[in-house]
């Protein structure tokens, strides 16, 4: 059985530092950063004690795919994807805020709408909602990007009273921002999918501003079924989704939310096998082809001759 790739610890000619991310393992080099996804899996800002098997695969190439996608809509930090688990780009200094954008009311927002909230960010939100409805517009919800601890809600006129990106950069970033969810949505409804809400993050390389980490993937976004989401808002039906929702809801259901005293539920084989094969799902839906999964034998010598060929 496929165990998953857990972490890597590779030391490469020329490296100067290694950041482990929740999912991620960064090798950092003057110019260019090798980034492995590993098949690690986070909610609540908690990584899981194991693996889901495929997992890393499934966000390298969606994210591959999309950023290839939209490259000539907002440039990004790719130069190649050697390995089915890898992407070698640009070293980018990232900007400490994500822009989180929804075009439904999902997830987050809806939890905090539910609990009496009619602004979220700065933004106004109209009365009488329902969980899932579609907003009037998208809104953009900025979360601060936290090196430990938990990303936390922030509004656009405190990224610029306290100088956290400048006026000119973030008003680029919204513009971006909005472009790329209007791709996404596009593509997705293409492929008979909602994209219900994303999160995109920037960085700089000299003066350019570029599209850094993954999009549109399960890890970053929230996908619903386009045929019968009418049907299920109708009838007060939860809505089938294709993203990691479904983790924090089973987690949330067995009484762990991320905060202190709380334990992790166990992760079964069952669980874990049917994490894997969401991700599988999305993968084949969102891209059209067929997952065709990279051999798990020996995954951490092929990662590393991956990287090694590439820096």
């Amino acid at each position: 059985m496929n165990q998953g790739i857990k972490s890597t610890q590779f030391e490469f000619p020329g490296q100067v530092d290694f950041y482990k991310g929740k999912v991620r393992d960064v090798y950092i080099f003057e110019q260019i950063i090798a980034v492995v996804a590993t098949d690690r899996i986070s909610a609540f800002d908690v990584v899981l004690p194991k693996p889901i098997p495929f997992k890393g695969q499934v966000l390298n190439q969606i994210a591959s795919y999309f950023l290839a996608s939209t490259a000539e809509i907002v440039p990004n930090w790719v130069t190649s994807t050697p390995d089915p688990n890898v992407t070698i780009g640009k070293r980018c200094i990232p900007f400490k805020v994500e822009m989180v954008i929804r075009g439904y009311l999902a997830g987050h927002a809806w939890r905090e709408y539910r609990d009496g909230k009619r602004s979220i960010c700065g933004v106004a939100l109209p009365e009488d909602l329902k969980e899932n409805d579609a907003l009037p517009t998208p809104i953009i919800t900025p979360t601060t990007k936290a090196d430990q601890g938990h990303d936390e809600d922030i509004s656009r006129d405190k990224i610029l009273s306290d100088g956290i990106v400048s006026e000119k950069d973030y008003l680029q970033l919204e513009q971006y921002t909005r472009a790329l969810f209007q791709s996404g949505s596009e593509m997705a409804r293409s492929k008979g999918l909602i994209l219900v809400d994303t999160k995109y993050e920037f960085g700089k390389f000299g003066d350019q501003i570029l599209l850094i980490d993954e999009i549109h993937t399960p890890d970053s976004s929230r996908y619903f079924y386009l045929e019968g989401y009418e049907k299920c808002q109708q009838e007060g039906v939860v809505q089938k989704q294709l993203s990691k929702e479904f983790v924090r809801q089973w987690l949330i259901e067995n009484g762990f939310q991320g905060e202190e005293g709380q334990s992790i539920p166990e992760m079964t084989p069952e669980i874990i096998e049917a994490i894997s094969k969401r991700y599988i799902e999305l993968y084949e839906h969102i891209t059209g082809h067929d997952f065709q999964p990279a051999k798990s034998h020996g995954a951490s010598e092929r990662i590393k001759e991956a990287i090694l060929a590439n820096i």
